[in-house]
């Protein structure tokens, strides 16, 4: 990011507003990525299931702020209010693709911040607040790394879910969701410790031990390019998202 715009960005904001907002964000990504399982997702139009989904929402977003279940339970009930629109509202064939994930994702992301910009002094007020400064970074980095690796399984997954037929039968069980985690991993590592120059190597790496795959016929090829170049721009997306919010909140007056 570049150092003007850093400095006019963290100008109107608060170490406050970026720890209520950091917690936030933990919460969010370990209830949505880590916590609900396959079995919910399945499920989710069943109010049962969606309720369960939410009162996860509310219990890490009440622990993430240190008991204030206030702003836990306004940012709950927004979190239902996406995803009822999303399940319920949007047409069958709609529900299931990367632009509705991302839109839901995006809306979630609003909410945060609209959260921390209006109790900015949540996590402040929490149990936690003697070790909010030191916390900090910590969970900044936990909730890109979630992002980038379990988030970019799902987004992958949405842009790929047009060609099942392309998946190999001789493939191991759920060897391509693996093989994405990892390389996001360190796509992620290697950004995070500022040599980005090593992921050259990696996609080198990927591309001739996918060689075989992609000889198969040009079908399988492409399917494999899509999802390669899928997956690492969205790691590296991620991965500059979370260097800049790293910045950000060590750059705030």
């Amino acid at each position: 990011m570049p150092q003007s715009a850093l400095m006019a960005l963290t100008q109107e904001i608060t170490p406050a507003m970026m720890q209520s907002f950091a917690a936030l964000l933990l919460a969010h990504v370990v209830a949505d990525f880590t916590f609900q399982t396959r079995w919910m997702v399945d499920r989710k139009r069943n109010f049962f299931v969606m309720l369960l989904h939410i009162l996860i929402v509310f219990a890490f977003s009440t622990a993430a702020l240190g008991g204030v279940w206030q702003v836990a339970l306004v940012v709950s009930l927004a979190h239902f209010v996406i995803d009822a629109l999303k399940v319920w509202a949007l047409p069958e064939g709609r529900r299931d693709t990367l632009g509705a994930f991302l839109a839901d994702q995006m809306a979630h992301l609003l909410t945060l911040v609209a959260a921390a910009l209006w109790w900015p002094q949540a996590a402040a007020q929490g149990s936690w607040s003697q070790w909010l400064d030191l916390a900090l970074a910590p969970a900044l980095i936990l909730s890109g790394l979630i992002i980038t690796v379990w988030a970019g399984g799902f987004a992958v997954g949405h842009l790929t879910a047009r060609f099942p037929d392309q998946v190999s039968e001789d493939s191991l069980p759920d060897a391509g969701r693996l093989i994405g985690q990892l390389e996001r991993v360190l796509i992620f590592i290697l950004v995070m410790i500022g040599q980005p120059a090593g992921i050259g190597f990696l996609i080198a790496a990927k591309s001739i031990l996918r060689f075989d795959t992609a000889a198969q016929g040009q079908k399988a090829g492409e399917y494999v390019i899509i999802g390669t170049l899928a997956s690492f721009t969205w790691a590296l997306a991620m991965s500059y998202a979370t260097h800049a919010l790293l910045e950000i909140a060590a750059s705030a007056p």
